[in-house]
């Protein structure tokens, strides 16, 4: 990416990217080495999800605030710990006996299941870079197992050695009895088995670089280098050896890491390094406010998303209050999709760094960002019009809005492939009708009337004037009672929500909606017509 000059005004601005840039700029080892080390870990015992996506887009984020503010160069580092023991087989694999054969072995060093990698740590890490550059993030690949075996981590795993007890002094306390009494930072690797081993060092030799240990069944006692690769370290020990050895400067984690992060800093301290600045991400939840489980299956898939909406609208829901507990589940997608249209409009019309789409587009929209017509306009266009393909909505579209053309905006076409699947899948099955009551009869009939008799006028107006001249009379209809309430001039009374919800629920089977004027002038005066009309014959038929 082209270096940009520094803007220390940055400072000022109230988003979240650059108040945790502002503090990586102010790190002491980032003035030093003038340039900041970004990462962000993976672990490839399982393939990358939707908390991958928000974690390293997070991240991008504040490293694209760090370069603005600072002019300094930047890298961000996607780290994957294949050296890590596969624990458990995955449910999602083929072949499964094939890895159950191989429990307790670093992930890199098991064979494929899918038969396509030389191990199932690298098959996992050819996904995990797909998936990153399939979103266009730019990383660096960084594999566990290459690090400690090519000796990029001896030194600082010498260090860790030289400092044992120090290290263990900082984990012990927060141990049971059992796990306190073999607990070692380090993990050495079974050298017949190949297993990852868990088990408490009878000595530890920092003048010979190694460490002796016995294996618990058949009591064969071993020395075993600490460096190239013959031992891991264990997981919080791992991050900090990684942090002190690579001179990490950021790295976010979620709430459930809180604790591993502050014993993570505190091996780090012990090594001599400083530990990186850290940021605290809520977990998500499910619609019923739960916590997510991928073992449960609670959660919305980032393949999920994005059959129902572009991933610039995943991206706004990411950056929203990254630190609050948001519901992961299908009905917030419409609402984060047109809150990213909405801040792209925004975008338009002032260059400001606080816009959500500022960041999610690095401070310029590209070409076809936006679209004229919203994502929850175009689904209740599809619950009006049943419409369950893209090509009966584009039949709509081409007739009442002829200026809004895949060409012109290749967003829209976007959103229509995706709200039509939105709509046959989340929304037909769900719809609830129910029938008007009299006084709601009385108003909708009253609508159509006005409609129809409107029709030339508004016909005859620039189609930009058309939606708020049909919300108009969408107010007019429902000054009666019982939707009437106190308005400011008292010769024109308001509308209460009640009408609005009236129009949604008895015509098109939901809560709520856009403004009705739009959705009218988008699907059509008769149509309406005949919509409030057929509506309510059949709901008196039925009756």
């Amino acid at each position: 990416m082209e270096r940009l000059p520094a803007d220390p005004s940055l400072r000022d601005i109230r988003a979240w990217p650059f108040e945790e840039a502002a503090k990586v700029a102010d790190r002491a080892s980032v003035k030093a080495k003038g340039t900041a080390l970004f990462e962000t870990g993976y672990g490839p015992s399982g393939l990358p999800h939707i908390g991958t996506f928000g974690e390293v887009a997070r991240t991008t984020w504040v490293r694209r605030a760090f370069e603005r503010l600072t002019g300094m160069p930047s890298r961000l580092l996607a780290f994957s710990d294949d050296m890590d023991a596969l624990r458990k087989v995955p449910d999602n694999v083929p072949n499964p006996e094939l890895l159950r054969a191989h429990l307790g072995r670093p992930v890199s060093r098991i064979p494929d299941p899918f038969g396509t990698h030389e191990s199932y740590g690298a098959h996992n890490n050819a996904r995990l870079r797909a998936f990153l550059e399939a979103f266009g993030f730019e990383f660096e690949f960084a594999s566990s197992t290459d690090y400690y075996s090519s000796g990029r981590f001896d030194q600082a795993l010498l260090r860790m050695l030289a400092v044992h007890e120090e290290v263990r002094q900082v984990i012990l306390p927060t141990l049971g009895p059992d796990r306190r009494a073999t607990y070692s930072p380090f993990l050495p690797i079974h050298p017949k088995t190949g297993i990852v081993m868990q088990v408490p060092m009878e000595e530890v030799r920092p003048e010979a670089g190694t460490v002796v240990w016995r294996d618990p069944e058949t009591g064969e006692r071993f020395e075993t280098p600490v460096t190239g690769g013959h031992v891991k370290a264990q997981w919080k020990a791992d991050w900090a050896l990684r942090w002190y050895a690579l001179g990490v400067d950021y790295e976010m984690s979620g709430k459930d890491l809180i604790d591993s992060v502050k014993l993570s800093s505190a091996i780090c301290r012990v090594l001599g390094g400083e530990p990186p600045v850290g940021f605290t991400y809520e977990l998500f939840l499910d619609a019923q406010g739960q916590k997510i489980s991928k073992s449960k299956g609670n959660g919305l898939t980032i393949e999920e998303w994005l059959r129902y909406a572009p991933p610039e609208s995943l991206s706004l829901f990411m950056y929203q209050q990254p630190g609050r507990a948001k519901r992961l589940h299908f009905d917030v997608i419409p609402r984060a999709t047109d809150e990213y249209l909405a801040n792209v409009e925004k975008l338009r019309t002032g260059n400001d760094p606080a816009n959500p789409a500022w960041h999610i587009h690095d401070g310029a929209l590209p070409n076809g960002a936006g679209s004229p017509i919203t994502f929850t306009l175009l689904l209740n266009l599809a619950v009006a019009a049943n419409a369950e393909t893209p090509e009966m909505l584009w039949g709509y579209l081409r007739r009442h809005a002829p200026e809004a053309t895949p060409e012109a905006s290749p967003m829209l076409a976007v959103l229509v492939e995706r709200a039509s699947a939105y709509y046959r899948d989340m929304v037909k099955p769900t719809k609830r009708f129910r029938p008007a009551s009299e006084p709601e009869r009385e108003a909708l009939l009253h609508l159509a009337e006005l409609l129809r008799e409107n029709q030339p006028r508004i016909e005859a107006l620039p189609a930009a004037e058309r939606p708020a001249a049909i919300q108009d009379l969408v107010y007019d209809a429902g000054r009666r009672e019982p939707f009437l309430q106190p308005g400011k001039d008292p010769s024109r009374p308001g509308v209460s929500r009640a009408w609005f919800a009236a129009i949604y629920q008895v015509l098109l089977g939901q809560e709520e909606g856009p403004r009705f004027g739009g959705f009218v002038a988008l699907y059509g005066i008769p149509e309406t017509i005949a919509l409030i009309e057929g509506t309510l014959n059949r709901s008196a038929d039925a009756a």
